[in-house]
């Protein structure tokens, strides 16, 4: 039996409490994997751009043929309900989502009109920033022809997963994971940033990975604090060269890498000020 955290589900009205069922077996986002959701945090009585995440799960369920059935104004003022059922001050993970509950008349695409919506909270403690160690995946990420690669959505993680797994069983907290042309895309589970010669770069959007919002921040956040940031095609070979690597995401914010394959790395001046950068604009 799974030792769940305090968790709190808001789903049709009502709020539960715990691990709810919400699906039967019968339903399509089970067997065919019609579901997306999205990421806030809410930590030290704060919950930076979580407008931006409410709006982003909207256009996931979109990109997934599903209907967005919330506005952002409205998923608002759950999560500030739900907040009020936690300590004050508890580190949480915010997860909206969305999911199909039956298909059209092929079966396969999901029938849009069954989408069902929930908002769970749940205590996740904000992990220390002590750096993470990250070796080079053999998976690929898929291109926007064969994945629905604009979304947040469920049916890409088995693939973020095999990554981390690999990487796991090597001895690593993390894999660099490539697109298709082989060129550097992502961290399994996050956006990677690189720093050489005082200049800050990460991977170009090229439709294969989720620029993600926290990224977003802290590029914009370093830009206006005087340093040179470009979003830009990088090869494995610039990441085994940096002066300092970085990963970005919700669930850490900014965590330095602190190993890439056999050579190990400080943590840098840029990933402390990007975190500082972070933590200062989400208490501003």
């Amino acid at each position: 039996m799974v030792n769940w955290s305090a968790t709190w589900t808001w789903m049709e009205g009502d709020w539960f409490s715990g691990n709810q069922a919400v699906i039967g077996p019968r339903t399509h986002a089970f067997w065919l994997g019609s579901s997306v959701f999205d990421g806030a945090r809410a930590f030290e009585g704060v919950t930076p751009d979580l407008d931006l995440h409410l709006e982003r799960v909207n256009r996931s369920a979109e990109a997934l043929m599903l209907k967005a059935t919330m506005n952002v104004g409205e998923m608002t003022e759950i999560v500030a309900e739900g907040l009020t059922k936690f300590p004050a001050g508890t580190p949480l993970y915010i997860r909206p989502m969305y999911w199909a509950e039956d298909g059209g008349p092929s079966a396969v695409a999901p029938n849009t009109e069954s989408t069902r919506f929930l908002l769970c909270l749940y205590e996740t403690p904000m992990p220390e920033p002590k750096g993470a160690s990250i070796t080079v995946s053999p998976f690929r990420r898929p291109t926007i022809e064969t994945m629905p690669t604009n979304a947040k959505a469920g049916c890409l993680y088995p693939n973020n997963a095999r990554a981390l797994t690999r990487a796991r069983d090597k001895g690593f907290d993390n894999a660099l994971v490539l697109d298709m042309l082989g060129n550097v895309a992502e961290l399994a589970t996050s956006n990677v940033f690189m720093v050489k010669d005082g200049v800050v770069l990460t991977p170009r959007e090229n439709r294969t990975f989720l620029a993600g919002i926290t990224r977003g921040r802290v590029m914009s956040l370093l830009s206006a604090a005087g340093y040179r940031v470009e979003a830009t095609t990088l090869t494995v070979a610039d990441f085994l060269n940096a002066d300092e690597i970085f990963a970005t995401g919700n669930y850490s914010k900014v965590t330095p890498i602190t190993k890439i394959e056999d050579r190990v790395l400080q943590p840098g001046p840029v990933s402390q000020a990007a975190r500082t950068l972070y933590w200062e604009y989400a208490h501003a």
